[in-house]
């Protein structure tokens, strides 16, 4: 959806996330890249470059460019340690009308509780930047199942991998990258395994009951981490994640009557993808069009802001997110299955 005045956005940190949601703001039609913040000069100054920001509209401080900047739309992208203290800043400002935060929303879900109840407080819009909820495949997907293609849905099994070709656990050093370093927010649950959590929520379109897990630890962090989900119903999530195994990113949802399957499920901004659909009246593969997910993700935000309909991932979920997460971690760390 597209406005008459775009509305004004601000990123607040530049590393490697913020370039993909500064192109989103030069695709989407609703938004424009006004303002954005970081601590250090010069990555600011090599991000302002790349995305055409003017030097009066970078800031070092998030107060001053608050204050100074006329924002609709504050992303949040720092190392997910931070961006509790951040969201609470920027929501207690009132000078935004909306927060898109990376993922993970928070460290924890007391956090996030924090989080919500200060934009709730304060009459601000938040929403977790889960890219994928926002791809037509991923919503046929669940459209396929709520409408019993696959018959009654029991079983997703899902996957995402990153690493195998970066040699051994000298190679993940928490100096060399925010995803293996402690302090940062680091580790295979909060950067990889939110994402398969948060799609067997929407694709079950429950909260589970149940969480076990076990996981392979790192200098720092879990470099690898397998979860069970249990849903209502006796129905399950199988998720297996990592940085210290070959990549994939697939997920398969099983039901009495069939399965659908995706590949390249996360991470395939600009390729054409499909789903497998598998059931007894046969196989059929289904086409989308290569699309870039962060800009159709900032297009359903400004679509919300002119529209006042829900956003597709409420402060709830991401409340909800997070304490499956701490469930995930508990249970690594005990061996016992935590009951939710």
């Amino acid at each position: 959806m597209s406005t008459n005045t775009p509305y004004r956005v601000g990123l607040v940190g530049t590393g490697g996330i913020a370039n993909a949601h500064g192109g989103a703001c030069q695709e989407a039609p609703s938004a424009e890249l006004a303002a954005i913040c970081d601590v250090s000069e010069a990555a600011l100054a090599g991000f302002g470059e790349r995305f055409n920001v003017k030097p009066e509209n970078r800031y070092l401080s998030l107060e001053e460019m608050l204050d100074t900047e006329n924002l609709d739309i504050a992303i949040i992208c720092t190392w997910g340690a931070y961006h509790a203290d951040v969201g609470i800043q920027i929501a207690e400002s009132r000078q935004v009308k909306a927060i898109l935060c990376e993922k993970p929303f928070t460290s924890t879900a007391m956090e996030a509780e924090a989080f919500v109840g200060a934009a709730e407080e304060n009459g601000i819009l938040v929403a977790e930047a889960f890219k994928f909820r926002h791809h037509p495949m991923h919503l046929k997907a669940k459209e396929l199942i709520d409408s019993g293609a696959i018959g009654e849905f029991m079983t997703l099994r899902s996957t995402f991998c990153t690493g195998g070709g970066g040699g051994g656990p000298e190679a993940r050093r928490p100096e060399a990258n925010w995803r293996f370093n402690k302090t940062k927010g680091g580790g295979s649950i909060y950067d990889l395994a939110c994402y398969n959590i948060h799609h067997a929520r929407f694709m079950f379109g429950a909260e589970p009951i149940r969480v076990s897990g076990a996981s392979q630890a790192g200098m720092e962090v879990d470099d690898a981490s397998y979860l069970l989900l249990v849903f209502p119903g006796e129905k399950t999530a199988q998720i297996s994640t990592g940085f210290n195994c070959a990549g994939g990113q697939y997920a398969e949802m099983a039901g009495w009557g069939g399965m659908l399957r995706i590949d390249r499920a996360w991470n395939n901004e600009n390729s054409a993808v499909d789903i497998v659909l598998q059931n007894r009246e046969g196989h059929q593969v289904i086409d989308f069009e290569p699309c870039f997910q962060f800009a159709l993700q900032l297009e359903h935000l400004c679509e919300v802001l002119a529209t006042g309909k829900p956003h597709r991932i409420s402060p709830e979920s991401c409340v909800n997110q997070m304490r499956v997460i701490d469930a995930a971690f508990e249970a690594m760390a005990t061996g016992r299955t935590v009951e939710l």
